[in-house]
């Protein structure tokens, strides 16, 4: 059997898909992962997920994309190799990453097990290589164990998408018996009503798209309320506890404060860029807040993963393989995706 020595020599090239330039179509190419660190892990990959942060990554819509671009940050494998100090995970175990893949674990935000907050965090697909690719490079704390309860092809999107939407539950401390809302129905907002229904909550849903009102429902949602019926929405007032908006464009925010009960939270996961219209005076007078957070850090992802394997909780998800990866992220351009987009490695890609 190689030794840890040989093995990561062997691991450097590695191919990928990679845009060249913003917006570019994703092309075959081969790069060299240098030796692997102390710390890290490479993961042969088996399954990425498509998110729309992977798009907004390849057209550089926030300012800070480095081409060629190997996007691609919900992945599952197998470890493939581990440096000399990792103790947390093994050869030829299933884990997955996600948005991040590197923190500096000694500052004060690492050490209280919130490590997504740390100021040295790094995205897995900035300034690296990510999961549109033959094997992904991580810290070994970011390797998150994937139960064997849950079918690895739907996983994926529980790495960036789920646990985007799972946070919120733990940072807020949401309680069963809350009544929570949930705006936009897409792959954040049908991850979002899976997990609150588990939750115990009642959950109400608001959409656009009347078309989604059967699904959303089985998913677990108690209601469905239009979200461009000013009436139906007027209808609702002082009955929420939390609403988690995922979208990312702008709405009358007003309205939506104004369906929450006193002390009850506006939170927001959704990408929104624009700044937010709100009148401070309803939180002056009925103590309501706006909030916001990014993706969990590895405690939480993994107590996210315990609690959807126990629950069988899961993306509805579309499969392409790795060679129609164009084919996938024109798909999810256009809006055609129910939900999340999975690729699937295969043997095209080398």
């Amino acid at each position: 059997m190689l030794d840890n020595l040989t093995i990561k020599e062997e691991m450097k090239m590695t191919k990928g898909y990679a845009a060249a330039s913003p917006g570019g179509k994703l092309e075959l190419i081969e790069y060299d992962l240098g030796p692997l660190g102390d710390h890290q892990v490479d993961i042969k990959v088996e399954y990425c997920g498509i998110c729309h942060s992977d798009i907004h990554m390849i057209d550089n819509a926030w300012g800070m994309s480095m081409y060629p671009l190997v996007a691609g940050h919900e992945v599952i494998g197998k470890i493939e190799a581990v440096g000399s100090h990792v103790k947390s995970v093994v050869p030829g175990q299933r884990v997955g990453v996600g948005w991040n893949n590197r923190s500096c674990n000694s500052c004060e935000w690492c050490l209280t097990g919130n490590h997504n907050l740390c100021p040295s965090a790094l995205p897995t697909v900035l300034g690296r290589y990510g999961g549109f690719s033959e094997r992904v490079r991580a810290n070994a704390e970011w390797a998150i164990p994937i139960p064997e309860k849950l079918n690895p092809e739907a996983a994926g999107p529980l790495l960036c998408g789920g646990v985007t939407v799972f946070n919120p539950l733990i940072q807020y401390n949401v309680k069963p018996t809350d009544k929570v809302g949930v705006i936009g129905i897409g792959g954040l907002g049908h991850l979002a009503i899976l997990f609150l229904d588990a939750w115990g909550c009642e959950v109400t849903a608001f959409s656009s798209n009347p078309e989604k009102e059967k699904e959303v429902l089985k998913f677990g949602a108690d209601h469905f309320i239009s979200s461009t019926d000013p009436d139906a929405l007027g209808k609702v007032a002082n009955t929420l506890d939390f609403i988690i908006s995922t979208v990312d464009v702008p709405l009358d925010w007003n309205l939506y404060l104004n369906i929450l009960r006193p002390k009850g939270r506006l939170h927001h996961v959704g990408a929104l860029l624009q700044p937010m219209s709100v009148s401070p005076f309803p939180g002056l007078i009925t103590q309501k807040s706006v909030s916001a957070s990014p993706v969990g850090s590895p405690p939480v992802l993994n107590l996210m993963m315990d609690f959807a394997a126990r629950h069988n909780i899961l993306p509805k998800t579309e499969t392409f393989q790795f060679s129609q990866i164009n084919e996938a992220i024109e798909k999810l351009r256009k809006g055609k995706v129910r939900y999340r987009i999975v690729l699937k490695y295969n043997k095209l890609i080398v």
